[in-house]
Order: C-alpha cells, then sequence, then structure tokens
C-alpha cells in the first residue's frame, strides 16, 4: 500500500509540474510578446517624430543596431524604402494585415513568417501625415524556439522538483500509512492511538470494530463450550437410564421412575434446543425484524392466562394488574409473545412456596413500560449484572430442578435490543424481582 501510495503521489506531482513548466513557458511567451510589440511602438513614434522620415532613414538607420527592420510604404501599398530588403524586389504591401489596418484606423499590428526571409517576424505599422506607413518589423523566435532556448534551466527546474516531489511523496506516504500500521501492530491492545485528526475517526472505527469482533468471536466460543456442556448433562442421562432398562439391569419398580427422568431430560433437551436455535435466528436478523402494531397489555394478558396452570404447579399465583388502554408499540409479535413468556417463566421457577407473580403494562407520557414483578427468591447484587449473558444461572441447581436452561433472559435482552427497548432490574435477595422493559411509543 505504502510503495503503491508513494508512487502515484511522485506521479501525480510530477505531471503538475510539467503542467506548470508548459503553462509558465505559455504566459512567459505572451509577455514576451506583448514587450517586443511595446518596443515596435516605440520605435516607430520615435521615428514618426523625425522630420521628413523617409530621407532620415534612408541616410541615417543602420538596422545592425538595434535588430529592427523598417519599411516606409505609399498609400498605394509600394514599399518605397525597406532597411534589409530592396525595395524594387518587393511586392505591394497594400494587403498586408498591419499596413491595411494603419491605413484604415491609424496603427496596426501583426505575426506571420515573412516570405522574404523565412522567419517569423512581429511588426508594428502607423499612418504618417503624408498618408504613408510607417512600420517596424523584429525577428523573434515561436513558441517552440522559446521554450528551446529555456530548455536547459527548465530541465534543471524540472529535475530539482521532481527530486523535492519523490522525497516529499515518500515523507507524505509513510506518515499517512504509519497511523494505519501500527494500528494492525496493537489491534490487540486497548492504548488509543493518537494521530492527524483527519484520520482519527477511520483508526478509532477500525479499532472499534475489531474490539466488538474480538468480544463477538469469544462470545460465540463461549457460547458453543455452554452449549456441548448443557447438551451432555440431559443426554448423558438419558443414556444411562435407557442402558439401565435395555440391558435388564433395572428393577421392575424402577422402570417407571427412570423412564420418568428420561422424559424429564428429554423435555429439557428439547427446551434447550429450542432456544438455542431462538438465540441464532436472533443472532442472524442482526436487526432486521417485521414489525406491525401490537397491543401490549393485550399480549401480556393472554400470556398471564396460559401461564397459570404452570404457575399452580410450581405452587405460585400469577395475575395480571388493571388493564391500561390503548398500549400499543410498533414491534414483532412473535418477539414481544417471546419476551413476556420468558419473563413470566422466569419469576414463576424462581419464586417460592405460595409466591406471586404480577404482570402490568403502564403507559407513560413518551414511553410503554412492561414489568414483571415477583416476591420470590430475589437475586445478589453481584450477580445482577450477568443474570442477562447466556447459560448464566444464579441457583444452578433449582434452574435444573425446574428445567430452565439460562437462555431465556438472554432471549430477553436480545429481542429488547433489536426493539430499542430499555431494561432495567429491581431486586433484593428474599424479597422477590422486578424486570421491567421500557418501549419507545412510536
Amino acid at each position: 500500500m505504502k510503495k503503491k501510495l508513494y508512487i502515484r503521489m511522485s506521479v501525480i506531482s510530477i505531471i503538475v509540474m510539467l503542467l506548470s513548466i508548459f503553462v509558465t513557458v505559455g504566459i512567459l511567451y505572451g509577455q514576451f510578446i506583448q514587450q517586443i510589440m511595446e518596443d515596435l511602438k516605440t520605435n516607430v513614434r520615435i521615428l514618426k517624430s523625425t522630420e521628413a522620415v523617409l530621407e532620415y532613414v534612408e541616410k541615417n538607420y543602420d538596422p545592425n543596431i538595434d535588430n529592427l527592420r523598417i519599411t516606409v510604404i505609399d498609400a498605394d501599398g509600394n514599399v518605397k524604402y525597406d532597411s534589409n530588403v530592396d525595395s524594387k524586389k518587393m511586392e505591394n504591401h497594400k494587403n498586408r494585415e498591419e499596413v491595411a489596418e494603419a491605413l484604415e484606423n491609424g496603427s496596426g499590428q501583426a505575426i506571420r513568417k515573412s516570405d522574404t526571409l523565412d522567419k517569423n517576424t512581429y511588426y508594428y505599422a502607423e499612418r504618417l501625415e503624408n498618408g504613408q506607413v510607417l512600420r517596424a518589423g523584429k525577428e523573434a523566435g515561436s513558441l517552440w524556439q522559446f521554450g528551446m532556448k529555456i530548455l536547459p534551466t527548465m530541465i534543471m527546474e524540472l529535475l530539482l522538483a521532481v527530486m523535492v516531489c519523490i522525497i516529499a511523496a515518500k515523507y507524505l506516504s509513510k506518515k499517512l500509512v504509519e497511523p494505519i500500521e501500527l494500528l494492525a501492530q496493537n489491534l490487540d491492545n486497548d492504548v488509543q492511538m493518537e494521530t492527524y485528526s483527519e484520520i482519527q475517526p477511520f483508526l478509532d472505527k477500525i479499532h472499534s470494530q475489531h474490539k466488538d469482533l474480538k468480544k463477538s468471536t469469544k462470545m460465540r466460543q463461549e457460547f458453543t463450550a455452554n452449549v456441548s456442556h448443557e447438551l451432555k448433562t440431559p443426554l448423558a442421562s438419558i443414556s444411562g437410564y435407557a442402558e439401565l432398562i435395555e440391558t435388564g439391569m433395572a428393577k421392575e419398580e424402577d422402570i417407571k421412575r427412570f423412564a420418568g427422568e428420561i422424559h424429564k431430560s428429554s423435555n429439557r433437551l428439547l427446551s434447550l434446543i429450542n432456544d438455542i436455535i431462538e438465540l441464532s435466528e436472533l443472532d442472524v436478523m442482526d436487526g432486521e425484524k417485521s414489525t406491525s402494531p401490537v397491543d401490549l397489555s393485550l399480549e401480556a394478558e393472554n400470556c398471564v392466562e396460559m401461564l397459570k396452570m404452570n404457575a399452580k404447579k410450581h405452587g405460585v399465583s400469577i395475575s395480571m394488574a388493571e388493564k391500561e388502554q390503548s398500549c400499543v408499540i410498533q414491534a414483532d409479535r412473535d418477539m414481544i409473545q417471546e419476551v413476556i413468556y420468558n419473563l413470566c417463566d422466569n419469576a414463576i421457577r424462581y419464586n417460592k412456596e405460595d409466591g406471586h407473580v404480577q404482570v402490568s403494562v403502564k403507559k407513560n407520557k413518551d414511553n410503554i413500560t412492561l414489568e414483571v414483578k415477583d416476591d420470590g427468591i430475589g437475586i445478589p447484587k453481584k450477580d445482577q449484572e450477568r443474570i442477562f449473558e447466556r447459560f448464566y444461572r444464579v441457583d444452578k441447581a433449582r434452574s435444573k430442578k425446574t428445567g430452565g436452561t439460562g437462555l431465556g433472559l438472554a432471549i430477553v435482552k436480545h429481542i429488547a435490543e433489536q426493539h430499542d427497548a430499555e431494561i432495567r432490574l429491581v431486586s433484593n435477595v428474599g424479597e422477590g424481582t422486578t424486570i421491567s422493559i421500557i418501549f419507545s411509543e412510536k
């Protein structure tokens, strides 16, 4: 990357320098022509101020002194005098551009290749009081000839400029790439890299994405390890009891109990697989969801009715607080049902004998809050920040006993994040837990 950047910067710099030199030569050549015309005009006016111009130039003018060609032309275009060529051999000049312009307007100028001298000549002419035209001409090189004269100087300047550009390009390419190379070497470090302000956001973004990728990779590795461990336990239980029955080692009176354990483990295995599949689907969705208006109060009421029988089996009662009207949010209905079910199911599993679970939906000024409150075992302060992690359990023995998978609250957190909802937790050991999901009203 550094080499490519260096080469491209060098090439661009050289091209810019060449273009600059060509433009400069063109501008200088234009000024050169302008200066020649001014000099010719000055000489013509000096000679014009002399009495008897024709007689004066014939007797006194020496073309070798100032390298000027002086021509006197009568009103009919006939050449009366020329300092460089025999006037008798010259053709009529009435149609020459500068002469015609001088006869008509008083003065004229032209640049052309002379037919007699076969060189580029610059002409300026003015009409005299007697009707004749006094013309001064001077040989000068073309743009190409002008450029060739200053070519050695141009080449030296170009070589110097190229050297400066190459050195500057090398330095700048190194400075541009250096922060990126340092970042590549220190991606795993949490040290904030300081560089020039224009590229700092880019480096910060790469560093942040790398950290997120590492975190995601670590979570997936931990999740895979936890899945393997969680699946191994019920499978080992099923395999062990089935083997006892198959080999005839189980007594008649134990077969029914072993079958019950197999059924219990298979249910746990099924629950684990379902939760793992759901989490995987949520990960794949990555924020994409199909939303529609969802009445949160109605969904909560339906969930409470569905879980009453399950709550009764655990010696817990579940009820819905007074229903509020128009508690509608824009959400994925299936996901919202999953959130309510998991929160209520968790509150039932981790409750105590004769405990109670209350579900409420409250409408506030700019949001709607789903709240699930229980008076169960509560969560210790040290565990409250981790209970939404996958497979994290406060009471592992109780979780296995009640058939919990350790994924319910992780699913809740994932769905809440996809709906830009806020989760709040209030819990005290022995007093109960309240989990609130706050949805923005849209």
